[in-house]
């Protein structure tokens, strides 16, 4: 501000003192034209009179008298009959002279004419005389322009002298001025001694100051609480502008997206080279909202883009990526169940639909009938538990189990199941060992007996021939462990983690020859989780598995 009051100061002084002297300039030399004119045309009238009454004579008489004009005496015709600085001879006719044309059309003429090379002016004044013949009366005079050139050196030492001083006191009266104003405290102006034409100012930037204070504090509040709803976020949050630069971003999105940190202003395709999560930002900031889907080490993320608009124009975009891999996993699995669930249920109901039909239309042997009324009650049967072991998996997964949890001697349970299964180990010639110490738990007899029961029925169907199956029940502390292990033919370690998923089996042609739904280890794993149990897997191929389960136990 003081160099702008400084060079305001300094300009307005020099202008003055340039229009000062252009007007001191022009005065001066209005009057010298005017009194040169003057002086002009009295030596035209007294020459025009010496001349009237003396002849030609008179002229020559003046010829060392008037040195400096020049006198030019021309005949009615424009023919020079005398000129004191050329030979007349030698002079044309002087009719296209514009003063010569004006003095014989009204008696008198004037005309001034400047000569670019000598920067000089000729004032030309003449008469006309009583027989008709003009006299001419030039002389000439320097220019404004010469005039001032002459005066330069003077002109600019008075410049210099007065843009010294005017420099001097422009930026002694600038500081002066502006001292009050930069020793103002814009944080507390009410406190500050200044000019009584600025309290009203002053007064305004107070109350600015309160509405900002305020209005940061919200700005404060409202970050606070956006940074603590985005870090406690479990998805992915991202903000970029046109630019696809990163503007901000919660730690859930870096977790997701495996970065360590984001630099500011980083381009956010950098934390991905992911091509589902490139698509969404170049969708989103096209204008276009969009959902994309990424896989990145093993997990399934969908990345949800939404353009923001500002006056029909896109100036960046908000980007939510959620984890969604275990939607995919159910979604996949469900797809599977239904899949599974169509096959399992379609076997039974072929084989039932076609004994149905021979019997129907007579194409079985009288003896027969009675074989394929048992083959179809037998798959029957086989269908009505799979339809019942498919309505426990619903009620465990929906938690809708018709009987309420009580009190369950988990030993007495696990005899019975061990008792029921006796003729099936001896089938098999499988021996089947128990140790079993009284232990209480709270839970559902019928799903606990399924629970115990499938997986005492699959360490006896795929034990090898003369091989053994072991179940211990006893007390951990507050716990109650329940392990059945056997010397069976194991499972591959491909296949451990996907053994409780519904209808899957290992050995396929295996389990058609000894029979299941295949919803058995599923079943257990349900009842586990209903009952608040851990189950634990371990199995080496040729040799053996055992399956454990920890039950929290009631207190005696």
């Amino acid at each position: 501000m003081t160099k702008r009051i400084f060079r305001s100061i300094f300009l307005v002084a020099l202008a003055v003192l340039a229009v000062s002297f252009l007007l001191s300039l022009a005065v001066l030399y209005n009057d010298f034209t005017a009194q040169y004119d003057v002086r002009l045309k009295d030596e035209a009238y007294f020459i025009a009179c010496g001349l009237e009454s003396e002849g030609e004579d008179y002229l020559h008489k003046l010829e060392n008298k008037f040195s400096r004009a020049r006198i030019t005496w021309v005949a009615a015709d424009g023919t020079v009959l005398y000129d004191n600085t050329v030979a007349a001879e030698s002079l044309g006719n002087h009719l296209d002279r514009e003063e010569i044309r004006e003095a014989l059309e009204a008696g008198e003429g004037v005309a001034v004419r400047y000569s670019d090379t000598l920067t000089r002016e000729t004032t030309n004044y003449a008469l006309r005389l009583a027989d008709g013949s003009v006299v001419r009366v030039s002389d000439s005079h320097d220019s404004i322009l010469t005039l001032l050139l002459r005066l330069l050196t003077p002109i600019l030492i008075v410049a210099a002298v007065v843009v010294t001083v005017s420099g001097f006191l422009s930026y002694g009266i600038a500081r002066k001025v502006t001292e009050p104003l930069n020793k103002l405290d814009f944080a507390h102006p009410e406190q500050s001694k200044t000019y009584k034409e600025l309290t009203p100012l002053l007064d305004r930037l107070e109350k600015q100051n309160q509405q900002i204070r305020e209005q940061m504090d919200q700005l404060k509040r409202r970050q606070k609480e956006f940074a603590a709803i985005t870090e406690n976020m479990t998805e992915g949050l991202l903000v970029v502008d046109s630019n696809a630069t990163l503007l901000s971003y919660n730690s859930g999105a870096l977790r997701l997206l495996d970065a360590a940190h984001a630099e500011p202003s980083v381009n956010v395709l950098t934390l991905s080279e992911s091509e589902g999560f490139h698509k969404a930002i170049s969708k989103a900031l096209d204008g276009r909202h969009c959902a994309e889907q990424m896989d990145y080490d093993g997990r399934v993320y969908q990345i949800i883009a939404n353009p923001v608009h500002e006056k029909s124009e896109t100036v960046g975009a908000v980007l939510l990526i959620l984890d969604v891999t275990e939607r995919e996993e159910r979604e996949k699995l469900r797809r599977e169940f239904s899949a599974n669930v169509t096959h399992e249920l379609k076997t039974p109901l072929t084989s039932i639909s076609g004994f149905a039909e021979m019997i129907r239309m007579g194409i079985a042997r009288p003896e027969d009938i009675g074989h394929f009324a048992g083959k179809i009650y037998s798959e029957a049967q086989r269908l009505l538990g799979l339809i019942d072991d498919i309505l426990k998996l619903s009620q465990l997964d929906e938690n809708s189990v018709p009987r309420s949890k009580e009190t369950v001697e988990l030993s007495a349970v696990t005899a019975q199941v061990v008792e029921r299964l006796i003729p099936n180990a001896e089938q098999r010639s499988v021996t089947l060992e128990t140790r079993l110490s009284s232990a209480r738990v709270m839970g559902v007899p019928q799903i606990l007996d399924e629970m115990i029961y499938n997986l005492v029925e699959n360490a006896i169907k795929y034990n090898k021939e003369r091989g053994e199956v072991f179940v211990t029940l006893e007390k951990e502390g507050a716990k109650v462990r329940l392990t059945v292990r056997d010397t069976g033919i194991g499972i591959p370690d491909a296949d451990r983690q996907r053994v409780f998923e519904r209808f899957y089996r290992v050995d396929k042609s295996h389990s058609k020859e000894i029979g299941g739904t295949g919803l058995g280890l599923s079943i257990v794993k349900h009842g586990a989780a209903f009952h608040g149990a851990t189950m634990t897997l371990d199995s080496t191929l040729g040799q053996g598995t055992v399956v454990s389960l920890l039950f929290p136990a009631m207190e005696e």
